[in-house]
């Protein structure tokens, strides 16, 4: 691949990546907090609204950027599983 779509096919593809990170993260939290009705995003959203009191509304407009900064401490040293390793290395072949 070259030319002008090299660097954006791969800034596209680290930001899927972080997503996709975000995504696993709020499983892991809402299996922590045991949750029973949200998993994924909606999970770490429902965390900050119990955690700071804020809006559904408010969180709901956060972009990922500023759910990965809200939630940076709780993301502190945590690892993606392998079993979301494994599918992000499934999908380069």
């Amino acid at each position: 691949m070259t030319g002008i779509y090299e660097a954006t096919y791969r800034l596209e593809r680290v930001n899927a990546d972080l997503n996709f990170g975000l995504v696993v993260f709020g499983d892991r939290l809402a299996q922590r907090e045991g949750y029973k009705e949200h998993k994924g995003v909606e999970a770490i959203q429902f965390y900050l609204v119990q955690k700071h009191n804020w809006l559904p509304s408010q969180v709901k407009a956060m972009s990922p950027e500023d759910l990965r900064f809200c939630v940076a401490e709780e993301m502190s040293g945590w690892t993606l599983p392998a079993e979301a390793i494994n599918a992000m290395d499934n999908q380069d072949r």
